[in-house]
């Protein structure tokens, strides 16, 4: 761990991967949550740092660190959602040549796969998904579309997402869902969130698509 004070009240944490962001975001969750960890405001995890502010001494913080165990995280702790998904998506077929197999192995082998939230960002409800192993990543679209749909199923790098809202965007989509990713009137509003597990079930035809919450321990 590098940690960075930020302005008066925050310290950036660096750390070397994502597996490492997670762990210690999970530890600092728990921290919190059992009144161990100095009064914080915000905890933000990213692709490489977890972000503390609101800190009365992030000096004294980071003194505390380098005495902290940080276990691994265990796959079960982890909460767990279903998402249906049609893979309907316009670059399915440019993915499976780029996977060297036929489209229909392409839906067998993202919906077969365990994903879980990395992190969160880009746009509210927006997860980025970890768990394709790297011969599957893709690279971005060469030309972005100045308008992706709501709820498309997309591929960019390591990274597996689906869209809130409608935006610009450059990733390769290969499936579309129905549902929800953000509701301001939903506690949470976010349907994803850091640590999340997540499977994507192919379903066939039009139709709403709820996203159904596991528990955990499935």
């Amino acid at each position: 761990m590098r940690p960075l004070p930020v302005g008066a009240h925050g310290l950036l944490i660096e750390l070397d991967t994502a597996d490492e962001v997670e762990a210690l975001h999970a530890e600092l969750l728990r921290r919190a949550a059992d009144g161990t960890l100095p009064q914080v405001t915000e905890i933000v995890p990213a692709a490489r740092t977890v972000l503390l502010d609101g800190l009365a001494d992030p000096r004294g913080l980071i003194a505390e660190l380098a005495s902290w165990h940080i276990p691994p995280l265990d796959a079960a702790d982890r909460p767990g959602v279903e998402i249906p998904v049609r893979y309907d998506g316009p670059d399915l077929a440019d993915v499976a040549a780029l996977w060297g197999v036929t489209p229909d192995e392409v839906v067998r082998i993202h919906s077969g796969t365990a994903f879980h939230v990395a992190f969160c960002g880009f746009a509210p409800g927006f997860g980025y998904l970890t768990g394709l192993p790297e011969p599957l990543h893709v690279p971005r679209r060469a030309t972005p579309r100045t308008r992706v749909p709501v709820g498309s199923l997309a591929l960019a790098g390591p990274y597996t997402g689906v869209y809130p809202r409608s935006s610009p965007g450059g990733w390769q989509l290969i499936g579309t869902t129905d549902a929800v990713l953000w509701d301001p009137q939903r506690e949470p509003a976010a349907l994803l969130a850091p640590g999340t597990r997540v499977r994507f079930v192919p379903q066939d035809g039009p139709g709403p698509a709820a996203a159904h919450v596991q528990e955990a321990a499935r």
